[in-house]
This record gives structure tokens, sequence and C-alpha cells, in this order.
């Protein structure tokens, strides 16, 4: 689903030579791109990371039924895994065999944007995704202020919490505020007699770019911070919300309430953490793995540093573009606006319940869209109600940013943070070196 699913590193190994071999095909199509004339349909292709499993399901659906019903324009599918997105959407367009359609995450918009690969929407397009989406998903898919493209995937973050923890250390609830945070991380802190930790209180990770600056980023924005500047042209982290995030994740390690050597995705669901930070597409895979053992888990919006603090929490998320070399534009917005803005009965709600395939698409894999509509909708009665937080952060979530260089600036977040969490840099040390390294990297992709 995001990137924390998949690993966030994005691997160079695949030469333009490679490609074509690591290319998935799958949805109902023409065996060739025709030029619209009668008994020659157009043959739109669409790139993403819906490789394998029940993303790759989900999507044929929708794209088989587009197929069925019309025939001038038909949509072809083509996939590769995420850890290979970026790479093949930048080497196959400098090859000129570019995919009509785009589904990249949205981090990468900037650099995208920059090296010419997104086509911005057109005026009536960009009025609906800003008429029909939250805030941050229209943030997340626009670059510069201009839209470029329909969010599709988008995720937020809050606190999971493990009730039987919190209940056995004597603690009431999840916690509101960052001190409320702190006392119940070494409250549940457990360790047996020779101080090895069988619980964390508070599970910090180093698993991979999303899971461990997610978890960061999600803290800064709930203390009023932000990460890269209004500009996009420097880091922002280097302030005092920053500092008390780096603070507070400092203290957890060194008083021994987060252990970020362990695989918190794999501790949380054993028992053996009893808070962490993430995003929604978690609950789908708690629920499946855990069993019975899911009823011990709560889901709560993100702690804020104090009690009367506006909330905020971290966004991210994927949306679907179209390419500026395609030579079908127009088909491929349409095709876009049918997916992602035409309304469909859904069955499994009331009456009359309406929803768009995109959204259907989303919920059906345990994810959920920026449409707040129809997620109501499609998170009726009967709904996990773990997955609620994540649908009312919608209204006050942060878009992760998105500027040219942004995946290098994240990736390097990433070290700085991991090394303050393993005793080589102080806070200050991390603050000083994040800034330097982020402030050159951002300032050079312009």
């Amino acid at each position: 689903m995001t990137p924390s699913r998949r690993g966030g590193g994005l691997s160079r190994r695949h030469a333009v030579l490679a490609l074509p071999s690591a290319l998935l095909a799958s949805g109902c199509a023409a065996p060739h791109r025709g030029t619209g004339r009668p008994g020659d349909p157009i043959v739109l292709t669409l790139l993403s990371h819906y490789a394998s499993g029940v993303l790759k399901e989900a999507l044929r659906g929708p794209v088989d039924e587009w197929n069925a019903t019309h025939d001038r324009v038909k949509v072809r599918t083509k996939a590769v895994e995420f850890t290979d997105l970026l790479t093949t959407f930048m080497v196959r367009q400098a090859a000129g065999q570019g995919a009509d359609i785009l589904q990249p995450y949205c981090l990468w918009n900037g650099q995208l944007v920059q090296a010419g690969v997104l086509r911005p929407a057109p005026s009536e397009h960009a009025e609906e995704i800003t008429r029909g989406y939250g805030e941050a998903a229209v943030g997340s898919s626009s670059v510069g202020g201009r839209v470029y493209g329909y969010p599709t995937e988008v995720q937020t973050y809050a606190l999971y919490y493990n009730k039987r923890l919190l209940r056995e250390a004597g603690v009431d609830g999840p916690p509101r505020t960052w001190r409320e945070l702190e006392d119940t991380a070494y409250r549940t802190t457990e360790r047996d007699r020779y101080g090895n930790t069988l619980v964390q209180g508070f599970g910090l990770s180093t698993y991979d770019d999303s899971t461990t600056v997610g978890q960061t980023l999600a803290l800064l924005n709930a203390a009023g911070g932000r990460f890269v500047s209004a500009d996009g042209r420097s880091t922002a982290i280097d302030s005092p919300a920053g500092r008390a995030v780096f603070d507070l994740e400092h203290r957890l390690v060194a008083q021994g309430a987060s252990d970020p050597g362990v695989n918190v995705y794999k501790a949380f669901q054993s028992g053996q953490v009893a808070m962490v930070v993430s995003a929604g597409w978690w609950t789908g895979s708690l629920k499946e793995q855990m069993g019975e053992d899911y009823r011990d888990v709560g889901v709560a919006p993100l702690p804020v540093p104090e009690a009367d603090d506006k909330r905020a929490t971290l966004c991210t998320g994927f949306m679907l573009g179209v390419n500026a070399a395609s030579e079908h534009p127009r088909e491929a917005w349409e095709f876009l606006r049918w997916l992602n803005t035409e309304k469909v009965r859904v069955k499994s709600a009331g009456t009359g319940a309406t929803a768009t395939r995109m959204s259907s698409l989303q919920v059906s894999v345990g994810s959920l869209t920026g449409r707040a509509d129809d997620m109501r909708t499609l998170l009726s009665e009967g709904t996990d109600p773990n997955l609620r937080p994540f649908l009312d952060a919608l209204a006050y979530a942060v878009p992760e940013p998105n500027v040219p260089g942004a995946q290098q600036a994240k990736s390097l977040l990433r070290k700085n943070i991991e090394a303050l969490w393993t005793g080589q840099r102080s806070v200050d040390e991390a603050l000083r070196t994040t800034r330097r390294q982020i402030d050159q990297e951002v300032s050079r992709s312009w």
C-alpha cells in the first residue's frame, strides 16, 4: 500500500534493457496502440506499483469495466514493484517509452514535474480535484500551487496502542499530550531481571525511510513544525518544534522505552510494543495477522505537546496523473475522471449510497482516499472503528513535502534520526547535520 509496507529505498539496479522484463501487464486491452479510428482504438497505458496480490486484482476490476464499456479508448495496465517505480518513470521517459498515465508516490511529484514527466491537470479537472478532495490530498497532488493529478491512496498517521498493556500498567486510556505519552511509555515498558526489554513502551523503528521518517514528521507536524520551508529551498526542522521532537525521541531511547533496532511491525502484533505511530494501512494487516488478539488494538489521534494545541499529523499518498509526453492526454484525463469522480452504487452501504470507483477500490484493500464523503459512505456501520481516527485526520493532516530533491532529503533525514537514536549524535549535532545536508540537497535540486 504505502512505502512503509514496501520499504522506502529506491533501487537503481534496473538499467534500460532490464525494464521490459520487470513490467507486468494486467487488465483487458487491445494488443497495440491505435489511432482512434473505427476498429482501431486508442490504447492508453497505465503504469503503477500495483504489481501483485490484492492491489493488482483491485485495479483489474475497474479497468476491465472501462474496457468492456468503451470501444474507442482502451486501458492497459503495467506495473513494477514500488522500489523500482521512480527509476522506471525516469528511465522510460528518457527512452521515449513513458506510459500515458502514471501513479507516482506524491513525494516524487516535484522531481517529476521538474523533469517534465507530469502534465498539469486541465482547469476543469483541477477544479474537480480541489472541490472533491481534502486539503491535504490536494496539496500532495500539487506542485507550486498547480494540481497535477487525482489523489488515489491517502494515508494519515495516528497512534496505535495495545489496550491490554496500558490497562495492566494502570493507564486508563491512550495519551492525549506528549507528557502523557512519555509517562505511558515508561509505565508500560517491561524488562526481565537481566535488564532485557520485554515490552517497549513506545515503538521507534529503523525499518525503512517511511517508518523512521513518517513517525518523526507526524510528531513534528503535531508540534506545529514542518520539515521543509514554505519556498521549498531549505529545511525547517532545526526549529523549536524540531528540537522538541528530537528531544522526545532521544529521551525515550535513552530511558529504555524505545528500542529502534526492533522491527516494530512484528513486535507490536506480538504484544511487545505498547504504542507506536503509524499510518492507516496497517489496520487491515494487524486485523488479519493478529486474529483474536486484534481486540487489544486501539487507535487514537496523535498526541499533541500541550492539551490545548491544535491537532496535526502527517499525510502521505499516491496520485494518478497524465504523462506530459502522452499523445492522448484528453482521453487519459477522461479515464481518470471516470475512475476518480464518477459515483456508482455501493451495495454494502445503505439504499442509494454511492461512491467513486477509486474510493471503493482503496477501501477494499484497507486504505483510504482523500474523499471524505466517500469514506463516510464506505466506512459505515459495522466497519472497524480503528479506521475512524485516520478518516478524521484527513481534516487536519499536513501533506508530506514534495519539492524537487524530496526523496533524497527524506533519506538524509532518516540517517540523522538513526544516528540520534543510536547515540552517534547528540540532539544538537543531529539537528545541525540535518540542516546542513538537506539545505545543500534541496537548494541543488532547483
